[in-house]
């Protein structure tokens, strides 16, 4: 029944389809996945592109090689823990090495505003330079552009990265099976708090740090150590939720996550309350899901736990032999509730 009240405030139902763009098109949820699937896909459609991983295979000669491109426009420019820099080059080799490459060379494409201060570039491209000798990672080209003031926020950054696949696995939702473990790297939520946090200006009793990291060595590691890495996906917009629904469906399989598992740090959590967030949801920038067979699990949590980027890895949950395409989260009094996408926006311009 429609409220006759018009000043009377209402909870609509969230529209699925717009005529243009909204910013929950870019917050990784719901209208995400529809602008892609309704526009780029038919548009460049291909066997390749169809796949939707973090970066596309590539067979050159004899040689896989992995590819990939992103854009980062996050506000504020600088957070705790990191700034867009470092974000920038941090993410674009973590898709790398989502599908199991040695991260080699990125470019960098930068549209600065007019008016931002020269010395926040410095710093900005000092951070790069630092993030890219910690990854082990060369950039080799770029390109720089200026719009008008008021027109770029101070600066976007679009990178583009190459890397080489050096072993025989194929590491992709494809290669999801029933019963195999859901690993995770560490506690999430962090870098959405400390990037919101900055924006809005929020103190808490403790500094929130973004998790913002490289995690193409940790995956290395697990990979020259022998273990049968079916798939990995980082956890960037839309958190770990999304990540697992979109695996879910490109699998055709369920999931189930214990919530006791999953690691979420108490201040990120209360923070998370304060501003009205699930912490699976919040976006991450050093946190990876590993998905493989059970029998790998005790060597692969070994030589996650002894890696700086994965010193809190857990079995959070296990993939379920029945086609339902839901994953389900069972909480701490056994209690199962599906997870499912975000219809609008939750933390917009996030990376």
């Amino acid at each position: 029944m429609k409220n006759p009240d018009p000043t009377f405030p209402s909870c609509p139902t969230p529209i699925s389809r717009y005529d243009r763009i909204v910013m929950g098109h870019g917050g990784g949820g719901r209208l995400t996945h529809n602008l892609i699937d309704d526009i780029f896909i038919p548009a460049f459609n291909n066997s390749i592109l169809r796949q939707l991983t973090d970066s596309a295979v590539l067979q050159v000669g004899e040689q896989r090689l992995a590819f990939t491109t992103d854009s980062y426009v996050v506000h504020p420019l600088f957070f705790p823990g990191g700034d867009i820099g470092s974000l920038a080059v941090n993410g674009t080799v973590n898709d790398l090495a989502m599908s199991g490459a040695r991260p080699l060379y990125l470019s960098a494409g930068c549209i600065l505003e007019e008016g931002l201060p020269l010395e926040d570039l410095k710093k900005i491209v000092d951070s790069m330079q630092r993030a890219a000798a910690a990854a082990k990672v060369q950039l080799v080209t770029g390109d720089t552009k200026v719009v008008d003031r008021g027109r770029g926020d101070g600066i976007y950054i679009n990178t583009a990265g190459i890397g080489v696949i050096e072993h025989d696995l194929k590491i992709a939702p494809s290669q999801i099976q029933p019963g195999d473990a859901i690993l995770l790297n560490g506690d999430i939520g962090r870098h959405g708090v400390a990037v919101m946090a900055s924006r809005a200006g929020l103190s808490f009793e403790t500094t929130i740090e973004s998790d913002c990291a490289p995690l193409a060595d940790l995956v290395l590691k697990l990979i020259d150590a022998g273990v049968e890495i079916h798939c990995l996906r980082d956890l960037t917009r839309g958190g770990l939720a999304t990540a697992l629904i979109e695996l879910a469906a490109s699998a055709q399989l369920g999931m189930e996550l214990q919530e006791a598992a999953i690691p979420v740090r108490e201040d990120v959590s209360g923070a998370c309350e304060i501003m009205g967030f699930d912490p699976l949801y919040v976006a991450n920038e050093g946190r990876l899901v590993c998905i493989l067979p059970d029998a790998a699990v005790d060597q692969a949590l070994k030589i996650m736990r002894a890696h700086p980027q994965g010193q809190g890895a857990a079995l959070i949950g296990r993939v379920s032999a029945v086609e339902n395409l839901r994953v389900i989260l069972k909480n701490r009094i056994g209690t199962r509730r599906i997870l499912d996408l975000l219809s609008g926006e939750q933390l917009p311009r996030i990376c």
